[in-house]
């Protein structure tokens, strides 16, 4: 099994949800955090002046995946959240050793 992180735009957040879903990845943690990578923030008007804003929002999705389905959730994730702009996201696998479902203490490895 894998971890796959991803961080993702905010505004291609419903696009990606709504393709995980119709290729049937149901389960997933999404967190907002913030971050910066190659774009380096923005640059803002704010009455009158520039601000530099350096974090820029973005959603953290976490899903875990059996390694026969990687390949199919990664495709899914790069197709539906990418822009073709800077600042579109990252894709982490992490492999998972174990899981175990608390309700029913079902292991899976």
């Amino acid at each position: 099994m894998k971890l796959v992180k991803t961080i993702i735009k905010p505004e291609r957040f419903e696009f990606v949800k709504k393709a995980l879903e119709d290729k049937g990845f149901k389960g997933m943690t999404i967190t907002e955090v913030k971050g910066r990578g190659e774009q380096k923030g923005i640059t803002l008007e704010y009455r009158g002046g520039l601000m530099t804003v350096d974090l820029l929002p973005k959603i953290q999705l976490e899903i875990v995946v059996r390694d026969n389905e990687l390949d199919t959730l990664i495709g899914t994730l790069m197709e539906s959240a990418r822009t073709g702009k800077i600042g579109d996201g990252k894709i982490f696998i992490i492999p998972v050793e174990k899981s175990i479902r608390i309700r029913t203490g079902e292991t899976e490895v």
